[in-house]
Order: C-alpha cells, then sequence, then structure tokens
C-alpha cells in the first residue's frame, strides 16, 4: 500500500492536480474567513467532488456529514447487499487518475490474481476504499455534524449546524448538498402502511433494524426490486420464522438502466437537451425498477422460509389484534412485521434546509407543460435546476440566495440526468458540477482578478545591460 501510496503522490504531480490557490479570500460580517464551498454529505459524491475541488486550486472547502467517522453513504449501514450492483470496471471518484481507481487499491492488498477473479466488489471492502482515498488525498472531514439550516447573509450563506450537540455558523459562499437518497425528500412510506399499522410494526429500507425485532416473526415485504430482495435475506438472517415477498408486477424487473446510459453522449449531454426531451427521457428512466443482484434473489428464494407472491398489488392494509392483514390482488396475507422497499420520495418541505424557501423554489411544475397524457405530478415536483446544478427562483428576483445552493443528488436527474445518484455517472457528473462551481467563483470576483493582471508586473526576462 505505501507503492501505491507513493504512485498516487506521483500520479497527482504529473498531471498538474494541485495548481495554485486563486479564489481571493473573502470574510463574513464577523470578520471571519468564509469557506468557499461546504459540502454537505462526505460518502462517494461528497469525496469526489471534495477532490475535484482540489484539482482546481479551490482550497477553502469544508465537507461535513452526519454520520460518524467509518459510517458516511449506506455501505456499511442500510445498504444490505453483499456486494455493489455496479460492475467492478467502472471508474468512481478517481476522475480518471489510475492509481486512485478501487482496481489499484485492491491489487495492492490481494493482489492482481484476485481481482482478476473478483465479480463484483464487497460493499465493506468499498467503504474501506473510500477510506483510504479520504485520508490518502488529505481530506478532511467534520463527522457528526448535521445541517440544520441556511440562511442568506449579503452575499453569501449562513450555515447552522449541529456538531454532536454543539451549535455552530459556518458562513460561506456556495453549498453543495451531497446528501444520497433521502437528501431529495425522505422515505417513501405509502399511506396505506403509515395510516393502519402502529410505526413500531413496520422498517423501511432507509432504517436501521432493530435487534431482535424479527426474530420468530412472519415478515412481509412489500415491493420486489432489489432493496426487497436484500430485505428478504436480512430478515431470514434475522431469525424470521417466515418472509413474503409481494411484488405488485407480474414480473421481477430484468433491466439495469444504469448499464444503458454509461456513455459519454447521454451522461455528458443529457442537461443539454430541450426541456421536452429531458423530461420524456426522465419519464421514461423513472418507469424502470432496479433488479435484485442474482446472489440476493438466489440466497432468498433458497430458503423455505421464504416464497415470493406476483401480482400482489397491495389494496388494503388493517391490524386485527396483533396481525398485520393485507388485503392484495393475489389473495389475502398475515404478518407480525412490515419490511418497506418502497423507495424514496422527493419532498422540498421535507428537507429541514430547504423547507422555509420550497415556496420560492422553482420545480419542473412552473418550467415545463407536459403533452397532454403525459403528466406525471411526482415528476414534475422535482426542482427545476441551473446548469451548475442550482436552485432556480420561482419569481425572478425573489431569492437570490438560492443560486448559491448546489444539489448534488437524485433531486437533480430531470435537470441534468443519472450523473449524481451513484458510481456510473460520477465520471460526468463531478467535472460537470466543479465546473459551475469553479465558473461562479471567478464571475463574482472578475473585478478582482482584472485589477491583478492590470498590475500584474512580475519579471519573466530580464535582458543583460551590455545587449541594450
Amino acid at each position: 500500500m505505501t507503492r501505491l501510496e507513493a504512485q498516487v503522490r506521483h500520479d497527482l504531480q504529473a498531471i498538474e492536480a494541485g495548481p495554485r490557490a486563486w479564489v481571493p479570500e473573502r470574510r463574513d460580517l464577523d470578520g471571519s474567513v468564509m469557506a468557499d464551498i461546504v459540502i454537505v454529505g462526505a460518502g462517494l459524491s461528497g469525496l469526489s467532488l471534495a477532490f475535484g475541488l482540489k484539482r482546481q486550486g479551490v482550497e477553502r472547502v469544508r465537507i461535513v456529514d452526519a454520520a460518524r467517522s467509518g459510517c458516511e453513504g449506506p455501505w456499511v449501514t442500510t445498504a444490505r447487499m453483499r456486494t455493489l450492483r455496479s460492475p467492478k470496471t467502472l471508474s468512481g471518484p478517481d476522475l480518471g487518475v489510475p492509481s486512485l481507481t478501487y482496481r489499484a487499491w485492491h491489487e495492492a492488498l490481494h493482489g492482481e490474481a484476485h481481482w482478476e477473479s473478483l465479480d463484483k466488489i464487497d460493499r465493506t471492502d468499498w467503504m474501506a476504499y473510500l477510506g483510504w482515498f479520504r485520508a490518502v488525498l488529505g481530506l478532511t472531514v467534520e463527522n457528526e455534524t448535521r445541517l440544520l439550516a441556511i440562511q442568506p447573509e449579503g452575499d453569501h450563506l449562513r450555515l447552522h449546524l449541529d456538531k454532536a450537540g454543539t451549535p455552530l455558523r459556518v458562513a460561506c459562499r456556495k453549498v453543495v448538498l451531497a446528501t444520497g437518497l433521502e437528501g431529495a425528500g425522505g422515505l417513501n412510506v405509502p399511506c396505506l402502511v403509515r395510516d393502519a399499522v402502529p410505526r413500531a410494526r413496520f422498517t423501511h429500507s432507509g432504517e436501521d433494524l432493530a435487534a431482535g425485532c424479527l426474530t420468530g416473526r412472519r415478515v412481509g415485504v412489500i415491493g420486489a426490486a432489489s432493496s426487497s430482495f436484500d430485505w428478504a435475506v436480512a430478515a431470514l438472517e434475522a431469525g424470521a420464522a417466515s418472509v413474503t415477498v409481494l411484488a405488485r408486477a407480474p414480473s421481477l424487473p430484468r433491466t439495469e438502466l444504469l448499464d444503458w446510459s454509461n456513455f459519454p453522449g447521454f451522461l455528458n449531454h443529457f442537461a443539454d437537451l430541450a426541456d421536452c426531451d429531458r423530461y420524456r427521457f426522465t419519464r421514461r428512466m423513472f418507469a424502470f425498477k432496479t433488479p435484485p443482484t442474482a446472489e440476493m434473489y438466489g440466497r432468498a428464494m433458497a430458503s423455505p422460509a421464504c416464497r415470493l407472491v406476483l401480482g400482489a398489488d397491495v389494496r388494503a392494509i388493517g391490524m386485527e389484534g396483533e396481525t398485520i392483514g393485507v388485503e392484495t390482488g393475489a389473495g389475502r396475507f398475515e404478518f407480525d412485521h412490515l419490511l418497506l422497499g418502497t423507495g424514496y420520495r422527493v419532498d422540498l418541505t421535507r428537507r429541514p434546509e430547504l423547507a422555509p424557501y420550497a415556496a420560492e423554489i422553482a420545480t419542473w411544475a412552473d418550467r415545463f407543460t407536459p403533452p397532454p397524457g403525459e403528466e406525471d405530478a411526482d415528476l414534475l415536483a422535482y426542482p427545476y435546476l441551473g446548469p451548475a446544478f442550482e436552485l432556480q427562483e420561482k419569481r425572478p428576483g425573489s431569492l437570490p440566495m438560492l443560486g448559491h445552493i448546489h444539489i448534488f443528488n437524485s433531486m437533480a436527474v430531470p435537470s441534468l440526468g443519472p450523473i449524481c445518484n451513484g458510481i456510473t455517472g460520477l465520471k460526468s457528473g463531478v467535472p460537470k458540477l466543479v465546473s459551475g462551481l469553479c465558473r461562479g467563483l471567478f464571475v463574482s470576483d472578475l473585478d478582482h482578478f482584472y485589477s491583478a493582471l492590470d498590475g500584474y508586473d512580475k519579471a519573466h526576462f530580464q535582458p543583460q545591460a551590455a545587449h541594450l
């Protein structure tokens, strides 16, 4: 590993990955030096963005994450599959530097032969790799630090944070919300479940599972995409007496959309399309469901305690004593606990940092009218972002601070494409956002840069007096 880290340093020097700092220092109303950019979220996306900004000479970057160190992102918390779903060959946060790839790290640790025999990347290995990536690049993360609110303050922003119980106020010029799936709104809990089932009797795939809560229980899993079969295996391993996976569709999803989308034309230029085309593509993309991995499906279905019921669209749920009764298109079922694989919902009002401004944030419904018959209320609720992933005002001039809030999570997909919500699109999304951030920092200080140019007199040539 020492040899690999030496190679990383060599490679970064060879490609001029650490240019001189160029963003002029600014101070807040208290006289303190402002952060140029605060990245909220130190998972895969946040670390990739921090590296991208470092490569562009932006140094006053702070990274905060609500999780404790080593638990950023879902990899060792709510992710329950054994391996990543992505092919092992995908590039990730390395941004094109070979020695920073997962492959280089894996081979340094386990050897080339082990890499060649590897099918998919173990999720705990992936988390260990991200920890190494963070360390070798010297990226400092403020863990156990949660964003509570964003407020305008002059021409910059004031962030209100909670750092392990201590209030913290941070001034910055721009903030990037790299907050993952839940950062787009919240867990999607169907009202049929929420209104009928006591809170202690259901668990969403984005939540931790309380130890012992499934032992000896009859468990129902609602949904049949990737997270549902991860749930099924987790329930069996937790000692459930039986697990029933209720699939609304008559067949399981088979197609991994990200495999199709992984080409430069789509990833790099989706954002250049007209609104009607972006809407059309997004609506079709959202119709795809992520299939389970072959491993997790096989592990679930190999157990005699697990069964899959197709065509079981949920029509009613009710409590009968301590039993949860679920009426579906395939019959009635009784459970002791429900596990939800029902995804996430985009809802600005559920994000504390954005909720106060939700009425002023432009959405797709404000900017685009779909053709008759193609209305999609869920899609139209997404924010309509600018080219630098920035929020935009519903009414021009009403809230300029929104232009300094940049969204790098699934909220950005309709506007920028699937380049901000997983490994596949990072190679396109990170450079695009970094470029937009740097453009904003440069343009806002044009007078400073012109003055520096006008007064530039560094001597690069000094002829000898005898030759004059």
